[in-house]
């Protein structure tokens, strides 16, 4: 492994890294903080990051343009962080850690990263800002699994932030007096698989891949420079269709359904199959994944039924 990292190549593409972000991030800076149109800018910069680090970035399909727009992928590295948003205009959402961080944190918060607590009581505060980011607009990437791992698999999604994608209020709930400012309209939820498979076009195989993971305890710092030491990786990105959380199923059901999908796109990308493979057998998991449609959507069920969770409709485009 050692024989194959190149001090040389970390060294020059850590330069330009470094310089790319002393360019960018002043102008950036000062046209967030005169609120003026800036999201162009943070995907050329994440494009500028995978040209100087040797990240190819190899998309099939596209995000939706459909807002309020939230976005699910796995989630393997902080490449993925590169990758995601050199293709995406939108923010992400990580975990509040990741603010206090080193040289990273800074450019998270430039980014407009929503940091959201980890413990359970916080939760509700993090999806209130989630709800309030898109509803100016702004799509957001969110990692569902809740933590990195070794590239080889997809973690089950955990369902907390995604009270964002159900309707603000039940229907037995009393109407407000007034609308809810944070509350968008129905949440389109694109499921997104994500894999590195490739390293100088050479298929990455099962024990080279946890390689560019980054999870666990490893040092960030030694973990980047290994990285930035070796060749060209190739990570494959694939948009599958999205989602109208209009409220016909729960967070739950929702979690379940892209965590299959982003799950069947993944190890398609993993096992060499290409992104077009991915995607078909993204469709395939997701109308495996639910249930025949029903008109109009049925009320919540009373405590104790065990009538199967109602449909996900699928967003138009």
């Amino acid at each position: 492994m050692q024989g194959l990292l190149s001090p040389t190549r970390a060294f020059w593409r850590l330069s330009l890294f470094l310089l790319w972000t002393v360019v960018v991030v002043p102008p950036y800076a000062a046209l967030m903080g005169a609120r003026l149109p800036c999201r162009w800018l943070a995907r050329a910069y994440w494009r500028g990051v995978a040209l100087a680090i040797d990240l190819e970035v190899v998309a099939h399909g596209q995000p939706s343009a459909d807002r309020p727009l939230l976005i699910l992928s796995n989630h393997t590295s902080y490449l993925d962080i590169v990758a995601l948003g050199s293709l995406v205009d939108g923010g992400f959402v990580a975990k509040s850690e990741v603010s206090t961080w080193p040289g990273f944190g800074t450019i998270a918060r430039l980014g407009r990263t929503v940091f959201v607590e980890r413990k359970r009581a916080s939760s509700r505060r993090g999806g209130d800002a989630i709800r309030a980011r898109l509803a100016e607009g702004e799509p957001l990437i969110l990692f569902p699994e809740g933590t990195s791992n070794d590239g080889n698999r997809v973690l089950p999604f955990k369902s907390a932030l995604l009270t964002v994608a159900e309707p603000p209020r039940r229907r037995d709930t009393p109407a407000p007096s007034a609308p809810d400012p944070v509350a968008p309209g129905p949440v389109v939820v694109q499921p997104v698989s994500l894999a590195y498979t490739r390293i100088d076009g050479v298929p990455v195989g099962y024990a080279w891949r946890p390689f560019y993971a980054w999870y666990g305890d490893m040092d960030l710092a030694s973990h980047l420079w290994a990285v930035l030491g070796l060749g060209r990786v190739t990570a494959e990105v694939v948009f599958h269709a999205p989602l109208r959380a209009d409220g016909t199923a729960s967070r739950k059901a929702l979690a379940r359904h892209c965590e299959r999908v982003v799950s069947a796109g993944t190890a398609a990308l993993l096992a060499g199959h290409g992104p077009g493979v991915a995607a078909r057998l993204g469709i395939e998991a997701a109308t495996e994944a639910l249930p025949p449609p029903t008109s109009p959507p049925m009320p919540p069920s009373p405590p104790g039924s065990d009538r199967a969770e109602p449909p996900v409709e699928h967003a138009a485009g």
